[in-house]
């Protein structure tokens, strides 16, 4: 049984930092583009980064234009686990954010934020930035 662990959410303020990790088991997903999503009760899910496998054992991050630069996802592909670094956080940041995984190699970087492509899920961690 593949599963998706997130940790490291919680309470905030605005202007801090926060750093959520996500561990994969049940299956490897060296080469398979592994990232993050989040969604605010209400919301439509958002896609937030991935980062995607393009050879030579390089995993390039993708990002959401309006979070570029603030977060940093990064990836330890021996440890079957991603992270995402949170910077500059404002109230605006406050969601669950999700840990995604998608079988497919193949996704292209236009692909990416379709959070339709993506087969595997956490359970999602809280994240919630005080004013």
């Amino acid at each position: 049984q593949v599963q998706l662990v997130e940790s490291g959410g919680g309470l905030v303020q605005a202007g801090g930092s926060l750093r959520l990790s996500c561990t994969a088991s049940g299956r490897t997903f060296t080469g398979y583009p592994m990232g993050w999503v989040r969604q605010v009760p209400g919301q439509e899910r958002e896609f937030v980064g991935v980062t995607r496998w393009v050879g030579g054992g390089a995993y390039p991050a993708y990002y959401a234009s309006s979070l570029k630069g603030r977060f940093t996802v990064s990836r330890d592909s021996d440890r079957n686990t991603v992270f995402l670094q949170m910077n500059s956080m404002s109230t605006e940041d406050t969601a669950v954010y999700y840990c995604a995984a998608s079988s497919s190699r193949g996704l292209t970087a236009g692909a990416l934020p379709d959070t339709g492509n993506y087969d595997y899920w956490g359970l999602g961690t809280r994240v919630t930035v005080s004013s």
